[in-house]
């Protein structure tokens, strides 16, 4: 647990961002061989590809490397790298998935550009890897090794909802004293303290159908029971609490003239609070048909607890700052909307602080970009936070 009470300034630390800084370059090159291999979630080969690469890169800094081998979803890299004893492990987390198809980078293509570097999945997170890997490589040249054992996990289903590591990444954040995330960082670099915990549910409605001419008083439609179940749904939300639900994605009926015997809804959900997730499962199943002739079948439910602001998670806050103020920089925090797997590490109980990725903006969209300059500090207080963690 960290303790920044007890922390004292280390002014060895200015010497691992010098030796960092002179390898931007470097990094940059590194950014860029994960970029050109490109790995949506959902295709196990191009991930599978990618992870291979990954295992190969940290085997060379000295990392005990273990491929967990998935059936379906791309395989999931562990690296274990030994450091000093006595002292628990830090787990590095993170994902190389991205939201993009394979082809993307012709029309999305890898370049450097006014001090930022493009191209699909850069910010969100193949640059937050680049980081771990320098951190390491940094604490092995300047330090002379590490201060204490390191974990890096990197999961390619993340984007997907993690669903095959989800269990993974909490075995192995039991056995560390810290998760960092190296998920991209909040505007001007915000370290991010919260998140919302994050639920999906598919509404489906059974009406009956006829013809919307000839037998119009038979028909029952699903598409006008969806209606009033969207705004019954839409009443569930609470800003106050943050508590917010979405209906995304709708579809229903076959033609104009036919009343619509079935709809769907997809519904997303946002909590802020972990014990409003079982409060908001119960009131989206609770909810009824209008109409009595129509039926609701609801499935899905909650998917990442939110990642809460605890006492733990402050503690790691603040003692990013002052490793940062060392090294000359200040930091900012923020809580998001959107969920990572430190919801998993977070949601039980481990202390997590996530968004210490790049610093850039886009994230999923076709400006994904990074600032360059910011890499070789970003890496550096990855390094200090693994040594100055109790």
């Amino acid at each position: 647990m960290a303790k920044p009470m007890g922390w004292q300034p280390n002014a060895d630390r200015n010497e691992v961002l010098r030796w960092l800084t002179a390898r931007q370059s470097e990094m940059v090159a590194s950014v860029r061989e994960m970029v050109l291999r490109e790995s949506p979630t959902q295709n196990k080969r191009a991930c599978d590809v990618l992870c291979s690469y990954l295992a190969g890169q940290f085997e060379c800094l000295g990392g005990r490397v273990r491929i967990h081998r998935q059936r379906s979803a791309g395989n999931h890299l562990q690296v274990i790298f030994p450091g000093g004893k006595g002292r628990q492990p830090v787990l590095l987390l993170g994902h190389f998935d991205t939201v993009y198809d394979v082809g993307t980078l012709q029309t999305m293509p890898w370049r450097e550009e006014k001090g930022r570097l493009y191209g699909p999945g850069v910010f969100d997170m193949k640059s937050g890897i680049a980081q771990m890997m320098f951190a390491l490589w940094a604490a092995r040249e300047v330090r002379g090794g590490l201060p204490r054992p390191v974990t890096v996990l990197l999961v390619s289903d993340e984007e997907g909802g993690s669903e095959s590591s989800r269990a993974l990444t909490e075995k192995i954040a039991r056995q560390c004293a810290a998760v960092l995330v190296c998920e991209p960082s909040g505007p001007g670099g915000a370290l991010k303290t919260a998140r919302k915990g994050v639920g999906s549910f598919l509404m489906k409605i059974t009406g009956q159908a006829a013809h919307a001419g000839l037998d119009f008083e038979k028909g029952h439609s699903a598409i006008l029971e969806l209606a009033h179940q969207i705004q019954a749904i839409s009443r569930l939300t609470d800003l106050k609490r943050g508590v917010t639900l979405n209906v995304g994605v709708v579809r229903g009926g076959t033609r104009t003239n036919v009343i619509a015997a079935e709809a769907v809804a997809e519904v997303d959900l946002r909590i802020a609070k972990k014990a409003d997730g079982a409060v908001m499962e119960r009131r989206v199943r609770g909810l009824r048909p209008e109409n009595p002739k129509c039926r609701i079948e609801i499935d899905g439910g909650i998917n990442r607890p939110p990642m809460e602001r605890t006492k733990q998670v402050v503690a790691l806050y603040e003692l990013a700052r002052k490793v940062a103020r060392e090294l000359g920089f200040s930091l900012t925090e923020i809580a998001v909307g959107g969920g990572s797997d430190g919801n998993f590490t977070g949601g039980i109980g481990i202390p997590t602080l996530d968004g210490l990725g790049a610093v850039g903006e886009g994230a999923h969209a076709t400006h994904e970009s990074i600032v360059a300059a910011e890499l070789p500090r970003r890496a550096a207080l990855l390094a200090g936070l693994i040594e100055a963690i109790e």
